[in-house]
């Protein structure tokens, strides 16, 4: 295995800079204008040039950053010549069309993220406005947030620009070819339906995209669009698939830190989850909506309009698995209102 960093952790690059981890890897370190704040680039040195896993989002600054990135001595005035994109969300996408369209790229993606992106980007109109106030208002969250959403509108578009209309479709379990070496594909679910990481035994690195992040659990969230769903589910169960790969396999995620302790952080990530469920399986003793569940799992997010999306489709995610699990049942509530009430 080529020797990495004695700690890749420590030497973080700041925005339009890159970093060396090994021989034919960089990472470059994207701002975001929401949390966590960041979201890294990983570059793979591929065919004369350099492959990039993920994008960062449609805007002015990331465009510029870019910009100074391909121009770092590191890269050796070489071309993009693949893209990655590991999943459908904004922070990972949003400048794959740009990108595509200076380089003549075709991107690789999962069919499903590709096919969730597409979608999203086209769907912005006032059903698809009503659908998202329905499904918060089932959530018992108050008029003035549905009016909230109702007033800021769709946001996927102001964040991904416009995407190629044709992706290269790559599979869990499948490889590529990357600069010569193999890389395993490896599927994560919950965060995103089916989103892609890479594996590289002969480095001993994971490209991990959201699925483990160092210090945070990815977001897991139930959607308007999959109500019947059931993400933490499939989140809990693709975490499984990671335990298999050495415990010394140098993790780089999307956000943070890379990282070399992949299996305990595995188990922390399960029972975190566990944790959680347990305590919003005994508040729904006295039958709570899924707003007011989440006062307990997310106090300060639950308190801000602009995180209260996030804070009640991941409450109703953990209530959608004790559903699963039989520990709680949906009842009828107040007006639209749906409550969750412990078995």
């Amino acid at each position: 295995m080529p020797d990495a960093s004695p700690d890749p952790a420590a030497d973080i690059p700041e925005p339009g800079e890159v970093r060396r981890l090994m021989p034919g890897l960089l990472r470059a370190r994207m701002p975001l204008p929401f949390p966590p704040g960041h979201v890294n680039i990983w570059l793979l040195e591929h065919e004369g040039g350099w492959l990039a896993v993920d994008t960062a989002i449609a805007s002015r600054t990331t465009r510029e950053l870019w910009d100074r990135v391909l121009a770092q001595p590191a890269l050796g005035g070489r071309p993009l010549t693949g893209l990655l994109v590991t999943h459908f969300h904004p922070d990972h996408i949003g400048l794959t069309g740009w990108l595509c369209g200076r380089f003549g790229l075709i991107p690789a993606m999962t069919r499903i993220e590709w096919l969730m992106a597409r979608a999203l980007w086209y769907d912005s109109g006032p059903d698809m406005m009503a659908q998202q106030i329905a499904h918060y208002a089932r959530a018992g969250c108050p008029a003035d947030y549905l009016a909230h959403v109702e007033a800021r509108g769709p946001l996927y578009q102001r964040a991904v620009g416009e995407l190629p209309r044709a992706f290269h479709c790559i599979r869990d379990g499948g490889t590529l070819t990357i600069g010569g070496e193999e890389w395993r594909v490896m599927t994560g679910s919950g965060h995103a339906p089916d989103m892609a990481c890479l594996h590289s035994a002969a480095r001993g690195v994971l490209i991990s995209a959201d699925q483990i992040l160092p210090r945070i659990s990815p977001y897991v969230g139930l959607h308007p669009g999959e109500p019947n769903a059931d993400p933490l589910g499939d989140f809990l169960a693709s975490l499984e698939r990671f335990a298999a790969l050495p415990e010394d396999t140098l993790v780089l995620p999307s956000h943070g830190e890379p990282f070399r302790t992949l299996h305990p952080r595995l188990e922390t990530l399960a029972s975190h989850h566990a944790m959680r469920l347990d305590a919003l399986a005994d508040a729904c003793r006295e039958p709570a909506t899924a707003f007011e569940a989440a006062q307990l799992l997310f106090p300060r997010a639950a308190q801000e309009p602009g995180q209260i999306g996030f804070a009640v489709g991941e409450t109703l995610a953990h209530l959608r698995r004790l559903e699963r699990q039989g520990r709680v049942e949906a009842i009828p509530g107040t007006g639209e209102a749906v409550l969750f009430r412990a078995r």
